[in-house]
């Protein structure tokens, strides 16, 4: 049973003494559209292991930050995790429902795209034992925690990359890492091609992502990532570009090179720039002020087992 007293959510902490990553300052003008607790105890939404930031206009998560412990992830199959072994999303109670969606949007007609989970199951599926790791990846399956994603983005590269941080990263050396996750929540976002209780539905175009990890037992540090999906929205004719008393708007042309479903490597700061949000201080190896595109190659893995291998810039631990 989900009880929301017991959900201690993201720990700032976790990544160890001297390394504390807080939660992302937010500017004035993103801070006037948060969605607050009934209870009046502030904003912030703790489940298991994360803990989310909802957009009260546009009923969306504004972030989400996960603590991820390889060493204590668990093996839980997802369709053990629900009676008859069906997914059970609900909606948050600590927030207005009317700040959230639910399965009014994902069930409405011609959509085709899938509820994408900001912070990933497997990730914060861990404890020190079956059950509490199953309450964690439990707990993912709000509303708070889901951003309607293409499948092409929700299922391909994106995936990947979650699971390279993962089970490489992370499981694969029993590390900790920190990640936080969101979408892109633009005024100009395109509109979905059906009205959703009446009311039109802006859906993102950009998600992105921010690891934070200790390198060498020393250096704290931060990659970011950017994954577009405008192209796929338009071609599978979700969306409608978003129109306006001056027209049509259209997509910062900085972005019109976001092939589908392609991820790439930014600096935070770029990401800082988009999104309104403010990142704990930490080392950010990747420079460049142009997004670098994520390559995926088939290896070999000690020549016995094929496997994928992607080119992150600073992501060795």
């Amino acid at each position: 049973m989900l009880e929301f007293e017991l959900m201690k959510g993201y720990a700032p902490d976790f990544l160890g003494p001297g390394f504390e990553v807080n939660l992302p300052k937010i500017s004035p003008e993103l801070g006037a559209e948060i969605a607050t607790l009934k209870d009046g105890n502030g904003y912030v939404l703790d489940y298991h292991n994360y803990s989310v930031v909802q957009h009260a206009g546009r009923k969306l998560p504004v972030y989400t930050v996960s603590n991820i412990h390889g060493k204590k992830i668990k093996s839980i199959p997802r369709k053990s995790l629900f009676p008859g072994g069906t997914d059970r999303w609900v909606k948050d109670k600590r927030i207005a429902y009317e700040h959230q969606w639910g399965s009014e949007l994902y069930s409405a007609k011609a959509n085709d795209f899938d509820k994408g989970h900001m912070v990933k199951r497997e990730d914060v599926q861990w404890g020190d034992d079956d059950p509490k790791a199953a309450l964690a990846a439990q707990s993912t399956f709000f509303y708070t925690n889901s951003v309607p994603q293409h499948a092409k983005v929700n299922r391909a590269i994106w995936l990947k990359l979650e699971d390279f941080i993962l089970h490489e990263e992370t499981v694969g050396d029993e590390l900790k890492v920190n990640v936080m996750t969101g979408p892109v929540l633009q005024p100009n976002d395109p509109i979905f091609v059906k009205k959703v209780k009446g009311e039109e539905v802006p859906i993102p175009t950009l998600f992105w992502k921010v690891v934070y990890f200790v390198k060498g037992g020393q250096q704290l540090c931060k990659v970011g990532f950017l994954v577009g999906q405008q192209g796929l929205l338009e071609k599978h004719k979700v969306t409608h570009p978003k129109v306006t008393e001056r027209g049509l708007e259209s997509a910062d042309a900085q972005f019109m090179n976001f092939e589908e479903a392609d991820t790439y490597q930014v600096n935070v700061a770029f990401i800082e720039s988009l999104t309104g949000l403010t990142f704990p201080e930490a080392t950010d190896p990747f420079q460049d002020d142009r997004p670098s595109k994520l390559t995926i190659t088939e290896v070999d893995v000690r020549g016995l087992e094929g496997g994928t291998q992607i080119i992150l810039e600073g992501l060795t631990i």
